[in-house]
């Protein structure tokens, strides 16, 4: 990919992937393999080990059991390549605490608060912020209505979750024209209510 800046050259310092695939279960649940993976362009050391460019300083795998719903059944966390080994991956059964959590209730206050700073390791914790909005887009038309809504008294579940999808905008009224609320729909709502400081 090219800059958006062409002002300067540049040169590649560091590649952070992230990687989240949704697996359908013949059991009726889904298996959500998260994986986050930084490699530097250039050889380092790092707690006194010598690492070649290219090689991975963090390489960690998230999987989670979910159900329809997007319930948390069970964790599963390893931690291939670490920069301190034997520290690191000693985070033990942290990651348990995200059992019983919904993906799409709150998930990622509850994330931050059960495993942020120490609770956690930083890299695997990140990684959750990226699973609702990844799930979402397995679970899309298959698991979650995401067409017109059929017979269905509710709307598809993506109206109003970012801009380009809000109720008064021209996509919603093009693709999902029952669901579109119009600009004046929109100026007729209620403001929210401010609190005076």
């Amino acid at each position: 990919m090219s800059s958006a800046f062409p002002s300067s050259p540049r040169q590649p310092m560091h590649r952070r992937a992230i990687d989240v695939q949704v697996f359908s279960r013949d059991d009726g649940r889904y298996e959500v393999e998260a994986r986050l993976t930084d490699t530097k362009t250039r050889d380092i050391v790092v707690a006194r080990e010598a690492r070649a460019a290219g090689t991975a300083l963090h390489d960690m795998v998230l999987t989670l059991l979910i159900d329809a719903h997007l319930t948390i059944h069970a964790v599963c966390t390893a931690s291939l390549a670490v920069p301190y080994a034997g520290q690191c991956d000693e985070h033990g059964d942290a990651y348990q605490h995200l059992v019983g959590l919904n993906l799409m209730k709150g998930f990622r206050a509850e994330v931050k608060a059960r495993l942020g700073g120490v609770k956690g390791c930083t890299h695997i914790t990140e990684l959750c912020s990226v699973l609702p909005t990844a799930v979402i887009q397995g679970f899309a038309g298959v698991v979650i209505d995401t067409h017109e809504g059929g017979e269905s008294a509710h709307q598809p579940y993506q109206i109003d979750r970012c801009h380009a999808l809000r109720a008064a905008g021209p996509v919603v009224q093009t693709f999902y024209p029952r669901w579109y609320r119009g600009a004046a729909a929109v100026a007729a709502a209620p403001e929210p209510a401010t609190s005076s400081s």
